[in-house]
């Protein structure tokens, strides 16, 4: 069994690191390259930095932030938001990211996971898929696009199947439900989706406590668990919350 990860997230807005509730109601939480630089220092996995308003703004990632952050933290870095060509995905890599989250401009056009994948390793290619319970489709789960903000009637099953067969190395998986409220991970959507596929799996949306880690990782075959206020608000550090799980027989790196 491979070791879990564990992944502080920097949603960006603004240059500022915002968090909220559902997608809506964002607050100002520091610095991106600042916080990015405490997190490797306490033994975070992996540092993912998603540029929240770049889709709906219709802009690229900003660069210079990620250019920053990427100077200053020592663990792989995965940048995301505005990714709409394989030239941004370029760009993204050359300004010091380790992997390539694409999310709004993969469902509009899915030959972008494709092209990337070929172009630079699907290893490199990470599909986000931000899921929202509903009646609409046959697994209940709908993709929504554009921050969380607009749906697209695509069944988040079958859309993280897709994904996976046109190149996708690893799916980072948010629930708009769960995100920013604190009582832990939908742990049903997370199950689902990793029996759907073969690649890695990162559960996002809905961390509250350090036990919600531990039991996204006891009750699903997930990969990774992403977590963004317990670290913003420092309830815990990266490297306590290694220790809990290690204590309760969880493998972390």
């Amino acid at each position: 069994m491979l070791a879990k990860r564990v992944i502080p997230c920097l949603d960006v807005k603004d240059g500022k690191v915002v968090k909220g509730t559902e997608f809506v109601n964002l607050r100002d939480i520091g610095y991106p390259p600042e916080l990015a630089e405490i997190y490797s220092k306490e033994g975070a996995d992996e540092i993912t930095f998603l540029d929240i308003a770049a889709s709906k703004e219709s802009r690229g990632t900003t660069l210079d932030l990620v250019r920053e952050t990427a100077q200053r933290v020592f663990v792989p870095l995965t940048v995301g938001g505005g990714i709409r060509t394989a030239e941004d995905v370029h760009a993204a890599l050359l300004a010091g990211a380790d992997k390539v989250s694409m999310n709004s401009a993969a469902v509009k056009n899915p030959d972008l996971i494709s092209e990337s994948a070929e172009r630079f390793g699907r290893q490199c290619v990470v599909v986000a898929v931000d899921a929202k319970r509903t009646t609409a489709t046959k697994s209940g789960y709908e993709v929504f696009v554009k921050g969380g903000s607009e749906p697209t009637g695509l069944d988040a099953l079958e859309w993280v199947a897709e994904a996976e067969d046109r190149g996708a190395g690893e799916i980072l998986l948010t629930s708009i439900d769960a995100d920013g409220t604190r009582k832990g991970y939908d742990i049903e959507l997370t199950k689902a989706v990793v029996d759907q596929t073969n690649v890695p799996v990162i559960a996002s949306g809905g961390c509250g406590t350090v036990d919600d880690i531990y039991r996204v990782f006891a009750e699903t075959d997930c990969d990774a668990a992403l977590a963004a206020s317990i670290f913003h608000y420092r309830e815990y550090t990266v490297a306590q919350v290694h220790d809990y799980l290690r204590e309760r027989g969880i493998e972390v790196r």
